[in-house]
């Protein structure tokens, strides 16, 4: 009857997964196809109703846009000098060229402007290499990253990221140099310019790989970053940019205007999302350089600061605090005869029972190897006592293997220091009488603390 009931319960939750997976594929798939709709709609009505722009608010767009290319160009050189993500190198050199092909193309235009020489029905090729280029080096980044292997120098990384930017760059070129006439719109055409659907594909090609890549990322139970987030979200603007440049019939009228929107919008979420993505990769260096890597509790750096700062709040209030040194019994006869491995499991379980009994505003910390600390605000030594006799308590009572126990010194500011050295020299004299006058007894500590 027991197997029968785990079986059924079993069959039950796959059934439950089954339905909520099936549930949420139908909900992608009625939400992608309203948006398809919706776009659709918009791009024949702006075509129908000849919506257009004025060309000063298009010149504008480009400016805009050419800005934001470099500025996130900048960005992702910073990213790649910190990381080495070599998406992040090519997409730099593959803004960069954007820019300066999209600067080139707007003078260009302005001057046949000024002039009143431009042809509307006639496609800026430098729209078309740039943008061209950028999804080409998309699906590049995303090859580099599945089949180049990392290399132990970066130079060599830079080389091949180069030579991919370049190989790229010069066959894109080339194609469009190569091509028998310039392209133009041909307004009686429902597509108008089906040329633009080349890189319509290409971005959505990326977008589908980017996709792709955080489904796995969720699947090895590792959260995708923002950055990968925001490659996803600018392959698919960028492949709505050219499905409604395809249906333009002239420079700027409303298809148009809707694609420019939608390739500046795609560099303001480029920027956004990396900025946001870098200021999160800043923060977790910062916190990595105050924690210990193992325990995950205060580094010794992060102890002397916290020292600092509460000795100058304890003369400020004239308010008491406390540091506690805690070590641990016998880590030598736990390596030897359990392993190191088990080792470091007793430190992060001494370092896991520090946390649950420290207060807010308390600070526990690991001094060094087996030695850990713990700084009590606004604490005096029979309150710091206490903690230490709840925390020795809290380690006999784990059934955990091996058992567990700490010897520990309690120094109080201002009677036993008034800087950090003088505080942890008296909580490591004290530390020294405990573990040489009884591990075991919790009067002892005590009774050290009532005579320091």
């Amino acid at each position: 009857m027991g197997s029968w009931a785990s079986i059924s319960g079993f069959l039950g939750s796959s059934r439950e997964a089954l339905s909520s997976r099936s549930f949420r594929s139908r909900f992608l798939f009625a939400t992608g196809l309203t948006l398809v709709t919706l776009l659709l709609a918009a791009i024949f009505y702006s075509r129908q109703t000849a919506v257009a722009a004025s060309p000063q608010a298009y010149l504008y767009l480009e400016v805009g846009g050419t800005l934001l290319c470099y500025c996130y160009a900048a960005n992702a050189l910073v990213r790649f000098r910190g990381t080495h993500d070599r998406t992040a190198l090519i997409l730099s050199f593959g803004f960069v060229l954007s820019g300066i092909i999209e600067t080139i193309g707007y003078f260009g235009l302005n001057g046949a402007l000024n002039d009143g020489t431009l042809a509307l029905s006639r496609v800026p090729l430098g729209w078309m290499v740039s943008r061209t280029l950028l999804a080409v080096l998309l699906l590049a980044a995303l090859a580099v990253e599945r089949y180049m292997p990392t290399a132990r120098k970066p130079s060599k990384e830079t080389a091949a990221v180069l030579l991919v930017v370049a190989v790229a760059a010069y066959l894109t070129s080339a194609a469009f140099l190569a091509a028998p006439a310039a392209p133009v719109a041909n307004a009686k055409n429902i597509l108008s310019r089906p040329w633009d659907l080349l890189p319509a594909g290409l971005y959505l090609i990326a977008a589908v790989c980017f996709g792709q890549r955080i489904k796995n990322e969720k699947e090895k139970k590792s959260s995708a970053s923002l950055f990968d987030y925001s490659l996803l979200i600018v392959a698919s603007l960028n492949a709505i940019c050219h499905v409604s440049a395809a249906f333009s019939r002239q420079l700027f009228d409303g298809p148009f205007f809707l694609a420019e929107l939608s390739k500046t919008f795609s560099y303001v979420v480029m920027l956004g999302g990396a900025l946001l993505d870098q200021a999160r990769l800043f923060e977790q260096v910062r916190t990595m350089a105050v924690s210990d890597p193992l325990t995950g509790l205060a580094n010794y750096r992060r102890l002397i600061s916290v020292l600092e700062a509460e000795l100058d709040r304890s003369r400020r209030t004239q308010r008491p605090f406390s540091v506690v040194l805690l070590d641990m019994d016998g880590l030598k006869t736990v390596n030897d005869q359990y392993g190191h491995l088990t080792g470091s499991r007793a430190l992060v379980r001494i370092g896991k029972v520090l946390r649950n009994h420290s207060r807010a505003i308390d600070t526990p910390a690991r001094y060094g190897g087996d030695e850990f600390a713990l700084v009590l605000p606004e604490a005096s030594k029979d309150i710091s006592t206490r903690v230490v006799t709840r925390i020795r308590e809290r380690l006999a009572a784990e059934t955990e293997v091996p058992a567990l126990s700490v010897s520990a010194g309690v120094a109080a500011f201002p009677e036993d220091g008034d800087t950090p050295e003088k505080l942890l020299g008296s909580a490591d004299r004290a530390l020294y009488v405990m573990k040489h006058g009884g591990r075991s007894s919790v009067q002892n500590l005590a009774r050290i603390a009532a005579c320091l």
